[in-house]
């Protein structure tokens, strides 16, 4: 498969994760140019999206070369199947699907399963999640992180929900490793306006203060 692979290391140089929900055909290029332009190179397009796995392919054969394409609410083996046929290079699911992280593990497929509780955290984790995506985070905000990270030090947390770039920080600092963006940034509105200047200039100011974060913290 050619096109950019997921590399964990570059991830963790920039941990910030866009969700794209809800994109039509003529909408996708503006929004993916939009993404390459702010600087950020991870970006998930969700399969309950209408027409999800033919803009899957198309993002594959425009954007491979620029960014890694992932794809989301990945909820079945058979979505997980469909999805990497179309050119997704890493999968991230609401929940913890045992099946999807067995398919991932065969196939050597970094997984990003949601979770909420200590115990849904940890069971995600030792079933071979990339990170686990802790969702949604703005219902107990960065705190409960830095609580998780407690007993569970070695777990990699994505933070979902609620982040902007004037919390980003925090969540970082409180021991989340990325964070992922969705509606707040690709909302249905500035998608079906065309308001790219938009979506750019939020995703390069969460990303300028993550990677603040991390040069500080080095």
């Amino acid at each position: 498969m050619s096109g950019v692979a997921f590399d964990p290391a570059r991830f963790a140089q920039k941990p910030v994760l866009g969700i794209i929900r809800g994109v039509t055909e003529t909408q996708l290029h503006g929004v993916l140019q939009a993404v390459v332009r702010s600087g950020v190179e991870f970006v998930e397009l969700t399969l309950n999206t209408p027409d999800a796995i033919s803009l899957l392919k198309a993002a594959d054969r425009e954007f491979s070369d620029s960014l890694c394409l992932g794809a989301g609410t990945v909820l079945s083996v058979r979505d997980a199947e469909m999805a990497t046929a179309a050119g997704a290079r890493f999968l991230v699911s609401p929940t913890a699907q045992p099946e999807v992280a067995r398919f991932c593990r065969e196939q050597g497929l970094h997984h990003f399963p949601g979770a909420f509780t200590p115990t849904e955290i940890e069971n995600a984790w030792n079933a071979g999640a990339c990170m686990v995506k802790v969702f949604p985070a703005s219902v107990l905000g960065p705190g409960y992180f830095r609580e998780i990270k407690g007993p569970f030090n070695d777990i990699r947390l994505m933070a979902v929900g609620g982040v902007r770039a004037s919390n980003v920080r925090d969540y970082f600092e409180k021991g989340a490793s990325a964070v992922a963006v969705g509606a707040s940034v690709f909302s249905q509105q500035r998608m079906e306006s065309g308001d790219h200047a938009a979506i750019q200039h939020d995703l390069a100011e969460i990303l300028i203060e993550v990677t603040a974060f991390l040069n500080k913290n080095k």
